[in-house]
């Protein structure tokens, strides 16, 4: 990879119809990556050469397009995330999920596998407390536990996906995994992933909603002084 560029495509000023990423005769910024990474892109394309990367991302845009439908001069959207993650997984023929979540959101993991089995997948779940590790077994004093004094087990989530690795999962979704446990979770999970939902307990597991208000309510997350 002999280009080195730092995008910063969250900030371009473009018009969304004009970037050179949609057009063929749009226009970019300076650090625009469509007009200054052509070698990264190259090497990008050349992953696709694998039979089973291509398959994937061939079904991933047939996914995409299936979620739309014209609705007169508009295209309408017409299926949820859950709906997405089914069709999806059949499309790649997959046959096992595995879900991995959160303990606190263990009445949503349960509802989602019993989804997963009525359009017949076979399910594994695991959850973030299994193999009940005490917290200072990694270090932790007592005095940085969430309830000083009591026991905790810590969240695990290695155990979470070597779990799912041994039952063999096709492809894995993420429930409200903490921020960093969901990262190692990513980093030793042997199959495909998905996140079905990210973990914020103060928004009610919707992040954005704090990007939404940040000229309101959360406008402080922009001047952190």
């Amino acid at each position: 990879m002999s280009e080195k560029i730092s995008p910063h495509c969250a900030g371009c000023g473009i018009s969304r119809d004009q970037r050179i990423c949609r057009d063929p005769d749009g226009i970019g910024p300076d650090d625009c990556p469509t007009i200054n990474g052509k070698d990264v892109v190259a090497e990008a394309m050349r992953e696709y050469e694998d039979p089973a990367t291509l398959r994937f991302a061939q079904e991933s845009s047939r996914q995409e397009a299936a979620c739309y439908v014209a609705a007169g001069d508009e295209l309408r959207t017409v299926k949820c995330r859950i709906e997405e993650v089914c069709e999806f997984a059949r499309r790649m023929g997959f046959r096992r999920l595995g879900i991995a979540f959160c303990s606190g959101l263990i009445y949503e993991a349960a509802i989602l596998e019993k989804i997963f089995e009525a359009h017949g997948f076979e399910v594994v779940s695991a959850i973030c407390k299994a193999g009940r590790v005490p917290k200072e077994k990694i270090g932790l004093k007592d005095e940085e536990k969430i309830r000083p004094g009591c026991y905790e087990a810590m969240c695990n989530p290695i155990s979470q996906a070597k779990f799912l690795n041994a039952a063999e999962t096709e492809m894995n979704i993420m429930i409200g995994l903490c921020v960093g446990h969901d990262a190692l979770f990513l980093k030793y999970a042997e199959a495909y992933n998905t996140v079905l939902a990210v973990k914020d307990r103060l928004m009610g597991h919707n992040p954005l909603a704090a990007l939404y208000t940040s000229g309101s309510y959360y406008k402080r997350l922009l001047n952190p002084e």
